[in-house]
């Protein structure tokens, strides 16, 4: 009895591993989100108490920046993943992107990377233009949470823009007292209408919100694909419980 309990003991402490080990769907059918074409990129300047994270010249704002390509005013992805040195909570996000142009791939595996907001909160990047994926996944989406309303992706090597507005969690000790909510226009266009977060972004668990400090960093993520950024930039904004 006693080597069946211990036998149990660990099946149950390796069990969320065991559970988790793959991919997690959320299993929600999703309606497919309208296409709309030929929606320009918004190109808009950096407001005057704007933080400038990459005005086309280099990745200094960037933890690991100098080993991304930077040439003729954007960045391009290089390995690995980069994170801003300055942290960041409630905040407008503005930047610029746009997936390699020759196609080599589908599916996720075509212009994929992402942005993070507090490093754990992404919204997709990905080329879905012509492209099918799972609808919460595709370019747009709260990864895992919530699909575009629009799929307003433009040819693969044209610019997108996104225009994130951000309003972090708030924590009380272990306690989550206010969730975080995002909106997002994608070339002006609006794709997340003030969505409720459920919790960080993963591919291999639910969504779970995880208490963590006011501010984090943004990340831009190196999925494989060499995708194009350029003009980020972004302002802080406090919360109601800030001073």
């Amino acid at each position: 009895m006693k080597h069946t309990s211990k036998i149990l003991s660990v099946f149950l402490i390796l069990m969320p591993a065991v559970c988790f080990s793959g991919e997690w769907k959320s299993g929600i059918s999703w309606k497919k989100p309208e296409v709309l074409k030929g929606k320009a990129a918004v190109t808009t300047p950096a407001p005057e108490d704007a933080v400038i994270l990459f005005d086309g010249k280099d990745l200094s704002a960037w933890n690991g920046g100098e080993k991304w390509l930077v040439k003729d005013g954007y960045a391009e992805v290089r390995k690995p993943s980069i994170s801003t040195k300055q942290e960041f909570g409630s905040c407008k996000l503005h930047l610029e992107w746009a997936a390699p142009e020759k196609v080599k791939s589908s599916g996720q595996g075509r212009g994929n990377s992402g942005v993070f907001l507090m490093g754990r909160y992404e919204v997709q990047i990905l080329d879905s233009y012509n492209n099918d994926t799972y609808y919460d996944g595709q370019c747009g989406a709260i990864y895992k949470q919530h699909p575009p309303l629009k799929n307003v992706c433009n040819p693969p090597g044209e610019w997108n823009s996104y225009d994130i507005e951000f309003s972090a969690p708030v924590f009380e000790g272990e306690k989550l007292v206010k969730p975080a909510f995002i909106t997002v226009y994608q070339n002006g266009v609006l794709i997340q209408d003030n969505w409720k977060l459920q919790g960080s972004t993963a591919w291999h668990k639910p969504p779970e919100y995880e208490p963590h400090g006011p501010k984090g960093p943004i990340i831009l993520q190196d999925h494989g694909n060499p995708v194009r950024f350029r003009n980020i930039w972004i302002q802080e904004i406090k919360n109601n419980s800030e001073n």
